[in-house]
């Protein structure tokens, strides 16, 4: 338990010294307190409808004004950040749990398994991302779970590739070498001493995979091919303002700038848990 600890009071050591990965974990804060309390932080129902009051710039009633159909645009932010964050996490976790499978197999056995494996994640890895969503889209149709299947698709060979490598450094180690020796069964050996040596680089590709989730995402959404209206995503958000970016360009930049902080938060705060988690840093 003291070890533990120990791990754990020099890792916030580390991340405390970093500034900019503090100031991602407040923003990253910030949005999980958000999307955990919007019913109560959204002043009104983000689906609810006012022609009256359509296309209404930022005022004392409507913060942030309002949408072609009257919405509120804050209240439609505060609840879209549950789908993006939804969104992200779920794909994020399809393609890690796909990538590391598919990485240990490879690495683990080699020969055959490896060469077809990884070719196969090379071919995958080569569709485009929209072509891959809209054969996803095409087969499932446009939803929420389309689009966490097709982004976790897509993050699929990235993690693949990253758990293969050190799948490959960490089963030449001495330590797995004796639990082999000693008859350990290899679902033993890989559970037990590959994997956890695997999960701090896998932490921080994660946290790199939430930022492309999202805005990968809202790229869907904005075509089309992902969240579907009156859903209130960040990326239909963007598409349905841009047709008004004239007379109302309020509705497409608050999203933007949603997405962006977002973005932003998560890339500073997984640059930051790379160098503290970097084993060769000084505590």
């Amino acid at each position: 338990m003291s070890v533990h600890r120990s791990s754990a009071s020099a890792l916030w050591r580390r991340l405390r010294r970093n500034r900019l990965a503090l100031g991602g974990g407040l923003m990253i804060g910030v949005l999980l307190i958000v999307a955990a309390l919007a019913p109560y932080l959204a002043p009104y129902d983000p689906a609810h409808q006012s022609l009256a009051d359509k296309l209404a710039g930022p005022t004392a009633r409507h913060l942030l004004g309002t949408d072609e159909f009257g919405r509120d645009v804050l209240s439609r932010l505060i609840f879209g950040s549950r789908v993006e964050l939804a969104v992200g996490v779920a794909s994020v976790l399809v393609g890690l749990a796909l990538g590391t499978a598919l990485g240990t197999v490879a690495a683990y056995w080699g020969g055959i398994a490896d060469e077809v494996t990884m070719r196969a994640l090379d071919v995958l890895l080569a569709f485009p991302y929209l072509l891959l969503a809209i054969l996803v889209v095409s087969v499932l149709g446009a939803n929420v779970r389309s689009t966490i299947l097709a982004v976790g698709l897509w993050a699929t060979p990235g993690f693949a590739r990253v758990i293969r490598g050190l799948v490959l450094l960490v089963a030449g180690q001495e330590y797995v070498e004796a639990s082999r020796a000693i008859g350990a069964r290899t679902a033993r050996i890989i559970l037990r001493h590959v994997l956890p040596n695997c999960v701090s680089v896998l932490i921080v590709y994660a946290a790199l995979y939430m930022a492309n989730a999202i805005l990968l995402e809202a790229a869907l959404s904005f075509l089309g091919l992902g969240v579907q209206p009156p859903a209130a995503s960040w990326g239909v958000m963007i598409s349905t303002g841009r047709d008004y970016l004239l007379e109302a360009p309020h509705i497409a930049t608050f999203a933007g700038l949603a997405i962006a902080f977002t973005v932003l938060g998560f890339n500073l705060f997984a640059d930051g848990l790379r160098d503290a988690l970097d084993t060769k840093a000084t505590p």
